[in-house]
């Protein structure tokens, strides 16, 4: 069978196309199609994902990935080319999931095939896999696997102890890393997005060498359960940047190099 997926959950417009063969046991997936748009560029003015935009940004686009997406699959849209559809419901944007969720509504009726709804976090779950190639086969992963999910706004360990079977051992109480990321981002007057900023200036201190020459707390790095949190993390960023301005170049490099190590240490000690 032949799957459409749509996602919409927050800034990226996204469709692909996949061919399944077998049953859930011995699944394996070829991806055929896989076609996305960003909208990074739009929302830089605002620091961060401005919702209103982007759900317009997702209506204007759906329609132009979609045939992309099907020329690229090379499936004729005149004819019903898919199966099935499946579609992102959430977690997100709410109005960014509704842009995705209707149109895939409208394509499932209109071709007269089943509406999937699909959490966008078992989502994150499963796209490690059917790398390389663009093939996944379920008799590859061995359960129970473990992920750590580190989305822009979630952060948590999920068990799967058999497929479709997923708990959730350990979670952020607070902030997730991601957000933590970006907001310490903004203090150091970064521009958005600010993650990947911290983690290249960071990069660029350990290339040089450099250590950290002052410490961050790591928070609930000792607690007795799998939880995390950040919240602490970024309020010792924002009072050592007010003890010890004013921000220059090496100072903000040895900000984001500390922040990123005491970040990391509470994800890897915790998995």
């Amino acid at each position: 069978m032949k799957l459409l997926s749509i996602e919409t959950s927050c800034d990226d417009t996204a469709i692909s196309i996949m061919e399944i063969q077998g049953g859930i046991t011995n699944a394996s997936f070829k991806v055929l199609a896989n076609s996305s748009n960003s909208q990074i560029q739009i929302h830089i003015p605002y620091g961060g994902v401005y919702p209103v935009l982007a759900k317009r940004e997702h209506a204007k686009n759906l329609p132009i990935i979609l045939e992309a997406s099907l020329k690229q699959a090379k499936l004729d849209k005149k004819a019903t080319p898919v199966d099935a559809i499946a579609v992102t419901y959430g977690p997100g944007l709410e109005m960014c999931l509704w842009e995705g969720i209707t149109f895939a509504k409208d394509l499932a009726k209109k071709w007269m095939v089943p509406l999937i709804p699909v959490n966008h976090m078992e989502g994150h779950v499963l796209s490690v896999f059917g790398k390389g190639k663009g093939k996944f086969s379920v008799s590859r992963v061995k359960t129970p696997m473990l992920s750590l999910l580190v989305s822009g706004g979630h952060t948590q360990l999920v068990l799967t102890k058999k497929w479709m079977d997923y708990e959730i051992i350990g979670q952020t109480l607070d902030d997730a890393v991601g957000e933590a990321f970006d907001k310490v981002a903004r203090m150091l007057d970064l521009p958005y997005p600010g993650g990947p900023q911290i983690s290249k200036l960071a990069e660029l201190e350990r290339q040089k060498k450099r250590t950290s020459s002052f410490a961050f707390p790591r928070p609930m790095l000792k607690s007795k359960d799998f939880n995390f949190s950040f919240s602490g993390l970024k309020t010792a960023v924002l009072y050592y940047i007010r003890d010890n301005g004013p921000l220059t170049p090496e100072l903000k490099s040895a900000i984001a190099l500390e922040f990123e190590n005491s970040a990391i240490e509470c994800l890897v000690h915790k998995t």
